[in-house]
């Protein structure tokens, strides 16, 4: 590091940093700072917190941040001899692009490249544009870089015998109780934070980053939709998943909307990948057997989540 405010392109209030990454340390609460692209939950938090925990004190921190905040390594510089890629985030507020200039002004044959974004590490988004100035640096060549692929909990639900009912209530009563179904589903997937991600007819398409949340959300849909009086079926899968834009694709989605196609009425049925998951959460199920999936290689065990 630089030391203190020594360097023009120096932290301003790096007293105020320091105190308040020291306080918070242990909570998790100051990578959403360092990082505010990065995704962030309940659940990303209190990981992040444990590792700090399981890090060090935070006394042992504070001195090792004091320490760190008096090294001046800028006379070191000029003595290094191995090829040196400087990557910087242009709008980063603690590592400010001056920084990054110099250490890479002066290191001899030190490249300096800087990127679009704000966050810290360059690990979390955007990093795609890191990681190949990276790869190109190492090999001479930019990587090959696969679609965005995150591991999510699917979510499809639908109305059963909707087209028998719609028939018996006409267009206009039909489109009333969709809208209102529409209404109950989209109520409880923002509470238990799913996101939506299409909806067809009487069937919706949602995502979760918490499998134990998914199957929550989807028993409170199926309890709030019969004082509608209809009934819904459920299916959910935990996969890895491809990010299309705002839509989401890849054999998870096809291997959860496998599984709601064999649920029947006011069934929550589950892939054993998501059962196993969620062991010790307090929710119970019953095994509905081994089954092929249409178009899925293997055989998967099913379970229907128990009526509470």
């Amino acid at each position: 590091m630089l030391e203190g405010n020594a360097d023009p392109s120096g932290i301003a209030n790096l007293d105020d940093v320091l105190a308040a990454f020291i306080s918070t340390w242990g909570t998790g609460e100051f990578e959403r700072v360092l990082n505010p692209d990065m995704p962030w939950n309940d659940e990303i938090r209190a990981t992040w917190a444990r590792m700090e925990r399981l890090a060090n004190r935070p006394a042992t921190v504070a001195r090792m941040l004091e320490l760190a905040a008096r090294q001046d390594m800028r006379a070191v510089l000029p003595t290094i001899r191995i090829p040196t890629l400087v990557v910087q985030h242009a709008d980063n507020p603690f590592i400010a692009p001056a920084m990054g200039k110099y250490v890479a002004d002066h290191i001899p044959g030190a490249k300096y490249v800087e990127l679009p974004g704000r966050n810290m590490w360059h690990c979390v988004e955007p990093w795609r544009d890191s990681f190949q100035e990276v790869a190109e640096f190492l090999t001479g060549r930019h990587a090959d870089v696969s679609d965005d692929r995150v591991l999510a909990t699917v979510l499809f639900t639908d109305i059963v015998n909707s087209t028998r009912q719609a028939a018996k209530m006409g267009d206009r009563d039909w489109h009333a109780l969709l809208d209102a179904h529409d209404a109950v589903v989209r109520s409880q997937l923002a509470r238990f934070r799913g996101r939506e991600v299409n909806t067809s007819g009487d069937g919706f398409l949602a995502t979760f980053d918490g499998p134990q949340r998914a199957i929550r959300c989807a028993m409170a849909i199926r309890d709030a939709v019969q004082a509608l009086g209809i009934q819904v079926r459920a299916g959910l899968h935990t996969g890895e998943c491809e990010i299309r834009g705002d839509g989401i694709g890849g054999i998870g989605v096809h291997i959860g909307a496998r599984v709601s196609a064999l649920a029947g009425a006011n069934d929550v049925l589950v892939s054993s990948t998501l059962r196993d998951l969620v062991i010790g959460s307090g929710l119970e199920f019953d095994e509905r057997g081994t089954h092929q999936l249409k178009g899925v290689p293997g055989e998967w065990r099913l379970f229907a989540v128990s009526s509470p």
